[in-house]
């Protein structure tokens, strides 16, 4: 078996089917801190959690003084929680100061306590399944995923939490925040508070309320320098350069920014026409599903072997800039005015 989904072990966990071990991995570290806020909501009633569930550094405390409280039975409760962070001695890169009796833990495995829950957690995108202990969990089913969300979950993800501070929120006012923010949790989370706040109770958040409150990262505004400019609008193209030159951003820096963005809408284009779907794309090229739907749309009006030519023009830009073969700035504004010029299309506009 390979791992569960987060959402597959919440409903058993609900549903009063909890299992004695889990182990969260991920890079979706907020979603695992949910997860755990989760399972104690559940499992260990409000008056008890103060002695009924504890916490332990697997960095500097060996696994085995984890495996001695699991099964000590609890005190004053049924049920026991105990969360273990930072297992890295289940991946290929230990950060561990303690050294871990894994064989310890193995014997548990095979006969976990009926009294506790074991939560594992370590933040890493996969366990190393050429270790035992792994193939231990994971032949018990004990192995919980919390890779990225899909582009539909990450909506629904958004509004679930904007009704929790009882608003609603418009669907371009989510697709804005998503192109704003990116898709991580804890940025979008404190937007979210942020808009929710501004909005009031029982109000909707709107697109123009994410555009006034929400700020743009340097990537965010590359990445609309680089949809201005598909669009031809110049004079947009040019008033968020400046504001980025007036921000102290290098223009080396923002040509690999541009450069980087080209290389995504290529990496999508080619593999939409060779018929990998979007989640596929993404999966491949380590980026978010969001992220290729928007260089699919981008990349519309070029064709892969324009997308081509303009990365070696970024290439050379690059090398021209640093060695002090022509300014930083004006290599810049040509080579945007070069893109949007007509010949580069694909397609007139």
């Amino acid at each position: 078996m390979g791992a569960m989904d987060f959402k597959t072990a919440m409903r058993e966990i609900r549903g009063g089917q909890s299992r004695p071990v889990y182990v969260c991995y991920g890079t979706e570290t907020d979603l695992i801190k949910e997860f755990v806020e989760f399972t104690v909501r559940q499992l260990i009633e409000p008056e008890q959690r103060e002695f009924a569930v504890s916490r332990y550094d697997l960095a500097e405390v060996p696994v085995e003084t984890v495996v001695e409280d699991a099964e000590t039975p609890p005190f004053l409760a049924a049920k026991k929680l105990i969360v273990a962070d930072q297992a890295f001695f289940l991946t290929g890169k230990d950060k561990s100061k303690a050294e871990h009796r894994l064989e310890r833990l193995a014997d548990y495995l095979d006969n976990p306590a009926d009294f506790t829950v074991l939560v594992f957690t370590v933040d890493a995108e996969k366990l190393d399944e050429r270790k035992k202990i792994v193939k231990q969990m994971k032949t018990k089913n004990m192995l919980v995923s919390f890779n990225p969300m899909t582009l539909d979950e990450l909506r629904r993800w958004i509004r679930k939490e904007a009704e929790k501070a009882r608003c609603s929120i418009e669907d371009s006012a989510v697709d804005q925040l998503l192109l704003l923010c990116g898709t991580g949790l804890s940025t979008l989370r404190s937007e979210l508070e942020k808009l929710t706040l501004y909005a009031g109770d029982h109000s909707t958040i709107t697109v123009q309320m994410v555009e006034k409150l929400v700020p743009r990262s340097t990537e965010q505004n590359v990445f609309m320098l680089i949809d201005e400019a598909i669009a031809m609008n110049a004079e947009r193209v040019f008033d968020i350069l400046h504001e980025l030159i007036k921000q102290r951003e290098e223009p080396i820096k923002i040509v690999a920014l541009i450069a980087r963005q080209f290389r995504i809408m290529l990496q999508a284009k080619t593999m939409h026409q060779q018929g990998y779907s979007q989640q596929q794309i993404a999966s491949r090229i380590a980026v978010h599903p969001f992220a290729v739907r928007v260089a699919l749309k981008q990349s519309a009006r070029y064709s892969a072997e324009t997308l081509s030519r303009l990365l070696k023009e970024l290439a050379d830009l690059d090398y021209a800039m640093k060695s002090g073969r022509i300014d930083k700035l004006l290599g810049l504004e040509l080579f945007l005015l070069r893109l949007m010029s007509q010949k580069t299309r694909l397609v007139p506009s």
